[in-house]
């Protein structure tokens, strides 16, 4: 179970990110597409490191949505092959460096060579307490409230739950993300200005941070300038501010 933990004032408890442009960050380059997923994983690695010195308790990043299954074959392929690698050359570090790795995503129609990847790096890193990254893998906004409707409704028809208990605490317990804080920061990089899908309860109340950063160019340096823009924010949840 996930612990609130105390963080520094103006730190977010939970980023979220978009990591979006691998593909035209190699196109610039005139590189193969592929060049920019493994420079994205390089970007994602720096991330990771960032948020543990930051003591930003929670990071989930967009990693493979529902609708990427539509991309070309061979690029699907490739981003799972490149998941693989990733996971056998990096999973190692992530335990010592203390990050707990979870997948938020449908388990149920990824194929069985690939939910043993995640069940194995996720039983490997789960007493890690530093950092937990959420990856969001085979996610889609929509389905996962779909799937947490589904998951409701059964109970009741099961009578294990009656339509009086249901309100949005019961909704987030059904939820991939069940039990983490709602993110308080989302960044969308790659300079397009959409949801596409991600967190689309959760981040009900986020602030929102857009970058025409390319992901593979995401650094330390973008990274700050977005929690600094953070900090600056007055998060009223729809109340007034104590000037108003």
């Amino acid at each position: 179970m996930f612990r609130t933990k105390s963080v520094p004032e103006g730190i977010p408890q939970h980023v979220a990110i978009i990591m979006d442009g691998n593909g035209r960050w190699a196109k610039r380059k005139l590189l193969p597409r592929y060049f920019g997923h493994r420079q994205g994983v390089v970007a994602l690695k720096n991330a990771v490191r960032f948020c543990a010195k930051q003591q930003i308790p929670v990071l989930t990043v967009y990693a493979f949505s529902t609708e990427n299954w539509f991309r070309p074959p061979e690029e699907v392929q490739f981003l799972m092959d490149l998941m693989t690698k990733t996971f056998q050359t990096e999973i190692d570090e992530l335990y010592r460096e203390g990050v707990c790795v979870k997948m938020l995503g449908d388990r149920n129609t990824i194929t069985k060579a690939q939910l043993d990847l995640w069940e194995a790096a996720e039983d490997y890193t789960r007493s890690n307490t530093r950092l937990t990254l959420n990856v969001a893998f085979n996610y889609g906004g929509r389905k996962e409230i779909v799937h947490a409707v589904k998951s409701i409704a059964t109970q009741v028809l099961a009578e294990e739950l009656s339509l009086e208990e249901i309100d949005e605490n019961t909704v987030n317990r059904f939820l991939y993300s069940a039990e983490m804080p709602n993110p308080d920061l989302v960044i969308r990089t790659g300079g397009d200005w959409r949801i596409s899908n991600f967190l689309l309860w959760q981040s009900a109340y986020a602030e929102w941070f857009f970058t025409d950063v390319l992901w593979p160019d995401f650094d330390d340096s973008e990274f700050a300038r977005a929690l600094a823009s953070y900090a600056k924010r007055d998060r009223r949840f729809g109340r007034l501010s104590e000037n108003e």
